[in-house]
């Protein structure tokens, strides 16, 4: 039986790169995105590439606990041990903390960091019974650097990072793995529309390749975090 990967958030940008990669790699998949239409046309595009691969998705809006929790039943439903969680959902809005509109703390807070706490909970046990598996948290540079017009996403992406300390130290003595990705600025849907050529970004398959290449390591080691940022710096 080939090894599972779960990605939340798979359709586009980060999420995408990573299941391209890992079903290149010989790895089924389990994905999730809010809209339907995306989760077909990726199932479509990869068993074209890839027919042996198994594209498991389901319509899940990871913002809410109840889909969240959907999500991770349908995937033990599939009653497979899970070898890679990456929990890459999320999303962005600028502002600052006094100025933001009201909700955005509450909206990004539930975007970014309950819909990784509940996945966790809800896949970790496959690992902790194997004693075996490694779990990617997508975090941000903005996890580690404060910067104007960060917000709500800032506190959110640090507070994630948070998360994934503790969850390290807590899954030592069940031999799974966890590594915090740390991506700066990265060419993908939540950049459109900057005025900056696409050579100032990092590409989304660099972020994967980072993700892959830890995974490989062996079961000796763990990357604690990837920093990854743009030749020329922060945006």
């Amino acid at each position: 039986m080939k090894k599972l990967l779960v990605v939340t958030g798979g359709t586009k940008g980060i999420g995408r790169a990573i299941i391209d990669l890992f079903a290149l790699n010989g790895f089924d998949i389990a994905t999730c995105s809010r809209k339907e239409e995306d989760l077909n046309n990726l199932k479509s595009a990869i068993q074209a590439v890839h027919p042996q691969i198994e594209v498991h998705t389901k319509q899940a809006d990871l913002s809410v606990k109840e889909e969240v929790k959907a999500f991770a039943e349908f995937v033990n439903n599939l009653k497979r041990p899970v070898e890679v969680l990456v929990n890459n959902a999320g999303f962005f809005v600028p502002g600052t903390i006094h100025e933001e509109k009201e909700g955005s703390l509450e909206a990004m807070i539930e975007g970014n960091l309950y819909s990784a706490y509940y996945m966790t909970r809800g896949l970790i046990g496959w690992m902790k019974t194997r004693k075996s598996g490694h779990i990617f948290n997508i975090c941000s540079v903005a996890s580690i650097k404060p910067y104007e017009n960060g917000g709500s996403y800032s506190i959110s992406k640090y507070a994630l990072l948070g998360m994934t300390k503790n969850l390290r130290e807590e899954m030592k003595a069940f031999g799974v793995r966890v590594t915090a990705v740390i991506p700066g600025a990265t060419y993908t849907a939540s950049w459109e529309g900057v005025d900056l050529p696409e050579e100032r970004f990092m590409k989304s398959t660099d972020v994967a390749e980072a993700i892959y290449g830890t995974y490989t390591m062996s079961p000796n080691t763990v990357v604690e975090e990837i920093v990854l940022r743009p030749q020329l710096g922060d945006i």
